[in-house]
């Protein structure tokens, strides 16, 4: 589904599944759950919609994306756009998207927080994120190499003197790569696959880390020691660990799910 389809996807499914698909104008309906907020020619809007649209951000700031969407709505609706094939596939399918998270949420609710001795070996598993914790100061240079230059890449770093002198050899190499850029945080704000590399460097050294992503050349501008204990580090640690075994539990239900289930595949999916 492409940007725009799935944008008015959003923006008409709520209104497509609590009018049945059937209202062709905006009519004063019943007061929403939750403290009204607004009425929209007619149509009443309370503050747990404004909070299920955009969760976290402050209360009126909510309101203005409802009304704006049932604006929207209203005029889909008017439009008789509801029963549209192509719209109505799209109500379907969000629709089932919502139910299948919502099971989903549903069988993993009985995950638990971490226990203090999954929150110790976490911890100690993980010396750069704790006990070790630095706060870094970076130069980042991206490149596009294939995965068999990148040795190539590594073999100048080692003896440049920054990234422009990179840059300017990777572009005579023939090889894309844009201009160098800062980047400044703890080390949990970094990509995990850089940690390794960058709590043995020192000031000034230049490293070539390869990712899924693309390659990353990285220079070392400074580091100051963060250390959490692990009592500070206690509390996100049990969260990581959650929403860990939620994903588990989620992906055994699938796995139980289609061991029940009669699944037979047609045309040129058939196995």
């Amino acid at each position: 589904m492409s940007g725009r389809t799935w944008i008015l996807a959003v923006l008409l499914a709520p209104a497509m599944l609590a009018a049945g698909c059937e209202r062709a104008r905006p009519i004063a309906s019943e007061a929403p759950a939750g403290k009204l907020a607004a009425r929209v020619n007619g149509v009443e809007i309370s503050l747990q919609q404004a909070a299920l649209v955009t969760p976290g951000a402050a209360p009126a700031q909510a309101l203005e994306k409802v009304i704006d969407r049932e604006l929207l709505v209203q005029k889909a609706l008017a439009a008789r756009l509801d029963r549209d094939p192509h719209v109505m596939q799209q109500l379907d399918a969000a629709r089932r998207q919502v139910l299948a998270q919502a099971w989903l949420e549903r069988a993993a609710a009985a995950a638990v927080k971490g226990t203090p001795d999954e929150v110790s070996a976490f911890y100690a598993e993980n010396p750069s994120l704790f006990a070790q914790r630095r706060v870094y100061r970076l130069r980042e240079l991206a490149v596009g190499v294939p995965a068999d230059r990148v040795e190539t890449v590594r073999g100048e770093a080692a003896s440049a003197r920054d990234l422009e002198e990179i840059a300017g050899w990777l572009k005579w190499r023939g090889f894309k790569t844009g201009a160098p850029t800062f980047v400044s945080g703890p080390a949990e704000q970094l990509p995990l696959a850089w940690l390794p590399q960058l709590s043995r460097m020192r000031e000034g050294e230049i490293a070539v880390i390869p990712s899924e992503k693309g390659t990353a050349v990285i220079q070392l501008v400074g580091a100051q020691d963060a250390p959490l204990s692990e009592r500070e580090a206690a509390p996100v640690i049990e969260q990581f660990i959650a929403g860990r075994k939620r994903l588990e539990l989620a992906a055994t239900e699938v796995r139980r799910l289609r061991e029940a289930a009669t699944i037979e595949y047609v045309g040129d999916f058939k196995r």
